[in-house]
């Protein structure tokens, strides 16, 4: 058969589905170019719904998903627990150094380069680490680039990423810290704005003002942060006065640990993060 598909995506969760909007949205690729292969028949509308224009997905035991590892373009967002199922099933092979393989770019958190490279012998493999905020085009995004990736292909796995994300060449043995800090980050970074609104709630105000406030709180502390150029710790000794509010709110903070237990949170979800690689 003839394949008229350039771009293949394996797997359309929320992140893949945003990623692929947004390149559609961009005109990276047109909706005829794209092929969407799902695990089950049940996902195929619950995935095409959540575009404004059509193109082809299909489940894993359709015929037709084969085509997506002839493409040149991919993009690996299954489950990692799914990625034993998964078969490399190239129609031709690769017999020449000079002929750039396939791009495979995976987002598969924990999934290592090297592991990627046995399982897609005929693929130039990718490891993407983008992160929650990216839904709302505010992410950051960690690449590690395999061996046979060439420049060509390193550029446009940057132009894939950039329009929802700051984009960061790491190596791959930095991307378990990135993790833990940007992937991770967001879950504790809600947590500690629940408890400051918790705060307030009790202190007395209403819950909608207290949330409300919270989030304009961290909102304005980041931008005065990245804008005026500040160390955290400067800006810290701008807020707390001598025997104010602030410093006693500090000292409470500090005798109950909470800068360690945030180091340790990073810590410990870099370390986790490399045991499941």
């Amino acid at each position: 058969f003839q394949v008229t598909f350039s771009f293949g995506v394996i797997g359309l969760g929320k992140m893949a589905q945003l990623i692929l909007r947004s390149l559609l949205e961009a005109d990276k690729f047109k909706s005829e170019d794209v092929l969407g292969v799902v695990g089950q028949p049940g996902s195929i509308h619950r995935a095409a719904k959540c575009f404004s224009t059509d193109f082809l997905i299909v489940d894993a035991k359709d015929p037709r998903g084969n085509q997506v590892w002839d493409l040149p373009v991919k993009l690996l967002a299954v489950k990692p627990q799914q990625l034993t199922q998964i078969k490399e099933n190239c129609t031709y092979s690769i017999n020449s150094a000079s002929v750039q393989k396939p791009l495979l770019i995976s987002i598969l958190a924990g999934v290592k380069l090297d592991r990627l490279q046995a399982l897609f012998p005929s693929h130039a493999c990718v490891r993407a680490v983008p992160n929650t905020p990216a839904l709302v085009n505010s992410g950051v995004t960690g690449l590690s680039w395999g061996d046979d990736v060439s420049v060509a292909q390193q550029r446009l796995v940057i132009e894939f990423f950039q329009p929802i994300s700051k984009v960061y060449e790491l190596p791959e043995d930095q991307l378990d810290a990135f993790l833990a800090l940007t992937s991770s980050g967001p879950a504790y970074l809600a947590l500690v704005s629940e408890a400051l609104a918790d705060g307030a709630v009790a202190a007395g105000l209403p819950r909608h003002l207290s949330n409300t406030l919270t989030y304009a709180t961290i909102e304005g502390t980041v931008r005065l942060l990245k804008e005026k150029e500040l160390h955290p710790g400067q800006l810290k000794d701008m807020v707390a006065s001598p025997a104010g509010t602030t410093i006693r709110a500090l000292r409470h903070l500090e005798k109950e640990g909470v800068r360690s237990a945030l180091i340790e949170a990073v810590v410990l979800a870099a370390k986790r993060s490399r045991e499941l690689s």
